[in-house]
């Protein structure tokens, strides 16, 4: 799809406010009905989250009903609140107090990641059928429900029908299995279109992508690399991973689906692995 400038942003963004849709470490996500639009978040934002993101998972197995699962798996208003007092907190003490090492390494590789991810995919995905389209306007002022109430954006992209996780859950509910592999060789082609223009995905996570019509598009560039060096380090974790299905959060998906499980298990370790992917990567060079 391709990417351009436009004299006037569209109409809907400045029709209402917009509703928020999603959100990650370090954007948050607000939507009209066919564009979206992104507010970075400030560092204390990042770091917060990165804080409680570290406090959850030790406190995961100790917090009944798979409370913490469910909060890491689906950030919710909860999660959010909890976000706003840890951020506060921080606040008191500098924040070189919450910067422990583990926290700290955290947020460069987060830093460097989405800097490097994003530059990429502007430079090599961009104007493809592998990303939403993008449009870019002079500055203008848009209403957001919610905090912080108002945005100043100078771009949009265009909204997808759902993350391609949220199509696969769909489609298993409703019992149409047949068309949920449809969805994940579709997905798996994709990746290995993105490795023939030099590109790997570090996170390769379902949430990452969006479908739109019978596209599946990458949503999160941050983890997004054309260093080989990177690229064989994941695909070593790759090779002692059991079960791929379970890693991309497809265990609600495919359960009870046994032997497809074990098919798209081996389909992906064919073709996410060293062999498979320095086949495509040869032809990028």
């Amino acid at each position: 799809m391709e990417s351009g400038f436009q004299l006037e942003a569209p109409e809907e963004l400045v029709r209402g406010p917009l509703r928020r849709l999603g959100e990650g470490i370090g954007k948050v996500v607000y939507a009209s009905e066919h564009w979206v639009v992104k507010r970075e978040r400030t560092p204390w934002e990042v770091v917060a989250l990165i804080v409680l993101w570290r406090g959850v998972r030790k406190a995961e197995r100790y917090l009944p009903g798979g409370i913490g699962a469910r909060l890491l798996a689906r950030p919710s208003k909860q999660i959010r609140l909890l976000r706003v007092m840890t951020q506060g907190a921080m606040r008191v003490l500098p924040m070189g107090v919450w910067m422990t090492t583990h926290v700290r390494e955290a947020w460069e590789v987060y830093r460097k990641r989405a800097w490097r991810g994003e530059r990429l995919a502007a430079a090599v995905l961009a104007g493809t059928d592998l990303m939403p389209r993008t449009v870019r306007f002079p500055p203008v002022r848009v209403k957001v429900m919610g905090w912080p109430g108002e945005l100043t954006v100078e771009e949009a992209t265009e909204r997808v029908e759902s993350t391609l996780h949220q199509r696969l859950a769909a489609l298993a509910k409703a019992g149409r299995f047949a068309e949920v592999e449809e969805w994940l060789e579709r997905f798996l082609e994709l990746r290995q279109r993105a490795w023939q223009r030099g590109v790997f995905s570090l996170d390769a996570h379902l949430k990452n992508f969006g479908v739109s019509g019978e596209r599946i598009v990458l949503l999160d560039a941050g983890g997004l690399t054309d260093r080989w060096e990177e690229v064989e380090r994941r695909l070593e974790l790759e090779e002692v991973i059991a079960q791929p299905h379970i890693q991309l959060g497809l265990g609600d998906v495919l359960g009870g689906q046994a032997e497809m499980a074990r098919r798209f298990d081996r389909r992906w370790k064919e073709i996410v692995s060293r062999e498979g992917v320095e086949r495509h990567w040869r032809a990028a060079s």
